[in-house]
């Protein structure tokens, strides 16, 4: 079974409760964390910013990336915002399970 992780950021609560609420409740991922606080420093046109954000961290199947990608796209108020899956290389046994149980439609 292939599973991801998807960061995400988002500028505000509202946001990744709002982003965090519509996953959950289509099964397309078995758990969001939210880790408030975030303090990034990016390039954005021509400039180096830094912002305040909220990230969050998306367990899921990969065959769920698309749908997650575009729900994020059609939601998220930045006009590019940050999708990146990342390969989970290993985990329990009872967590691959429980993660595939979640997200069974």
């Amino acid at each position: 079974m292939d599973i991801i992780v998807i960061y995400c950021t988002v500028p505000d609560i509202k946001l990744a409760k709002e982003i965090t609420k519509i996953i959950m409740k289509h099964k397309l991922a078995a758990c969001v964390s939210r880790i408030e606080n975030v303090r990034s420093t990016f390039a954005w046109e021509g400039e180096v910013n830094e912002e305040k954000e909220i990230l969050l961290m998306i367990k899921t199947r990969r065959s769920n990336y698309g749908k997650i990608k575009l729900l994020i796209e059609e939601l998220h108020s930045y006009a590019v915002p940050e999708v990146i899956a990342l390969p989970i290389v290993d985990c329990s046994e009872d967590y691959l399970k429980w993660l595939v149980r979640e997200t069974e439609t």
